[in-house]
């Protein structure tokens, strides 16, 4: 008979091992002496404790789930119950007894995680679902649209909840994208029929100009002309693709009529030559004017000098282009100003900018409270994240703060 402190032979060959519950029979050895079967069998122990050792290491340094883990740990459980190994049996059933402990632990650390994973996604989504719900009231087409789309992308980086949760908020975020896409094409639709409408009477100028162009009522065709040029200011402006073209045909019908009618009065240019020195005089009247500071005052007095130069009559081809562009220049700096004064005193538009202005204002204090409060509490992660978000709702802000400027708020 032969024994260790573990384990021993007897007589007969049964191999048994010796545990805190007593003696179990690990199983018969006839092949070889009593100490080749205890090392035999005590090799198989020492395969048992590599086994433990790999399973304790996987569970401590990899991402070995829960329900993987305890399969492995219930596998090799059974074979330390089955009593087939000659060692200490009792230390290997704490270490799986400490392994399940551990295992358990990973668990519950895991779930945690996960609720707070699904709480922080919960609360991104929210936030994401009230900034599309904000930006589907905008009329700031181009910087909305670009935030939803931006808002889309962060949107799929998040993870997901609960289904029901997800869906409904899903469906407010597919809403709100849907009610701004909706308002911006019937936005568009409408310019487009205006547009449109601007085009068919343009057309109408141009055939009609066309049709005057080879007429030698000098008188008459020139004051209908400049009618006509009335009704093309008054008709607005037509689809970019139509706008140029209508434009140099209308000019261009004009052109032939007054060139015509230069050849004619050729042996006036004496006439025009004095002409031309009184609407350099007027020229310089009307630039006098500049930059516009009083706008009613400026538009009475250009409408005077206007009146008069249209008096005056034609002046000599080549220097028609030099003066008429110093009128034209007075002109437009008077409509910027008309227009500019218009987008001021626009209440409407005003009050829509400024409620805009001070919702984003609102969301932005909201955002910096945020990150005080996550840096305060350490979490640098939430305040990392909320700081990317401030940065494009500070985006928004400016601009609209910027429009809002334009009204003189």
């Amino acid at each position: 008979m032969s024994s260790d402190p573990w384990g021993r032979v007897d007589e007969t060959g049964t191999v048994y091992v010796r545990t805190a519950g007593g003696e179990q029979v690990v199983g018969s050895w006839q092949a070889g002496t009593p100490e080749e079967a205890l090392a035999y069998f005590e090799r198989k122990y020492e395969g048992l404790v590599v086994e433990i050792g790999l399973l304790e290491k996987r569970v401590k340094t990899t991402d070995l789930s829960a329900k993987d883990a305890q399969a492995a740990i219930d596998h090799i459980r059974e074979q330390v119950d089955a009593h087939h190994v000659v060692g200490d049996l009792d230390a290997l059933r704490v270490r799986l007894d400490q392994l399940v402990a551990s295992v358990d632990r990973r668990r519950e650390e895991r779930k945690a995680q996960r609720a707070k994973q699904s709480d922080e996604a919960r609360h991104s989504k929210e936030a994401l679902v009230a900034e599309a719900e904000e930006l589907a009231q905008s009329d700031q087409w181009r910087a909305a649209g670009e935030r939803l789309r931006a808002l889309v992308d962060t949107w799929k980086g998040l993870p997901r909840l609960d289904r029901k949760s997800d869906d409904e908020l899903w469906h407010r975020f597919s809403h709100a994208r849907s009610a701004f896409s909706k308002r911006r094409k019937g936005h568009f639709a409408h310019l487009d029929a205006q547009r449109e409408e601007a085009r068919k009477t343009k057309e109408r100028l141009v055939s009609e100009a066309e049709s005057l162009s080879g007429s030698t009522d000098w008188g008459p065709t020139a004051a209908r002309y400049r009618e006509l040029m009335s009704e093309w200011k008054a008709a607005g402006r037509a689809q970019r693709e139509h706008e140029d073209d209508l434009w140099n045909r209308f000019r261009g019908a004009q052109d032939v009529f007054f060139a015509a009618r230069s050849s004619v009065f050729a042996e006036r240019d004496a006439e025009q030559t004095e002409n031309l020195k009184l609407k350099e005089e007027l020229a310089g009247e009307a630039e006098k004017l500049l930059p516009v500071g009083d706008l009613k005052g400026a538009r009475a007095a250009f409408r005077s000098i206007n009146e008069r130069w249209e008096a005056i009559g034609h002046v000599p081809r080549d220097s028609r282009p030099k003066v008429e562009g110093r009128m034209h220049t007075v002109e437009r700096a008077i409509q910027e100003a008309e227009e500019a004064e218009w987008r001021r005193t626009n209440p409407e538009a005003r009050a829509r900018a400024a409620g805009l202005t001070g919702q984003l204002q609102a969301a932005v204090d909201k955002l910096r409270g945020q990150i005080e409060q996550a840096r305060a509490q350490g979490n640098n992660a939430k305040a990392d994240k909320l700081e990317r978000e401030l940065e494009g709702r500070q985006a928004l802000l400016d601009q609209a703060l910027k429009g809002l400027q334009e009204f003189g708020g």
